[in-house]
């Protein structure tokens, strides 16, 4: 199968293309992408694989701070990855993510991303490695502990960290991972 895929910034993308992503991640996610999913989708790069005009794949980078051994790291968050189901295992997810990391690698001294069980292989092949350390979000009310979190979170080291140690997420409504 051959799709194309467009890369662009959520400013540069027509108000149908956003439609067409927002439909393709509900549906993806059985329903269960909300609304601050959704929005932490936003502000960033877009990969979106498509099929002539139906799109069948997507996956944004957003920038966030994760606070890491006393330092504030530029991070690129992956968001809404999804593959429309009846085109799953044909390399669509590989398409999206590949210039996810490209910019990744190209922008930021770190990926991460928080994913579902059924991800974890295909981001384990990708070279993305979990987060072995405990997992903290800087809230309103100070830092906070999110130990649901502990074994969902995985990065793309860009330059060296240690993933034993503590890592911290800057607030967002919503999951914070």
């Amino acid at each position: 199968m051959v799709v194309n895929v467009v890369v662009a910034h959520t400013a540069d993308l027509a108000p149908a293309t956003l439609t067409a992503v927002r439909a393709l991640l509900d549906t993806a996610f059985d329903n269960g992408f909300g609304d601050a999913d959704w929005d932490h989708s936003l502000g960033g790069m877009h990969a979106m694989a498509w099929d002539g005009d139906e799109l069948v794949g997507h996956a944004a980078v957003v920038q966030r701070r994760l606070l890491h051994q006393g330092r504030a790291l530029r991070a690129g968050y992956v968001e809404g990855v999804a593959v429309r189901a009846d085109r799953r295992r044909r390399g669509i997810g590989a398409a999206v993510m590949a210039p996810v990391e490209r910019i990744i690698r190209g922008a930021y001294e770190l990926g991460a991303l928080g994913s579902s069980e059924m991800g974890v292989p295909f981001y384990l092949a990708r070279g993305w490695r979990r987060w072995q350390g405990r997992t903290w979000a800087l809230t309103p009310n100070g830092i906070t502990r999110t130990p649901d979190d502990d074994d969902g979170v995985y990065v793309l080291p860009v330059r060296p960290v240690e993933l034993t140690a503590d890592l911290t997420c800057d607030w967002r409504a919503g999951d914070v991972w």
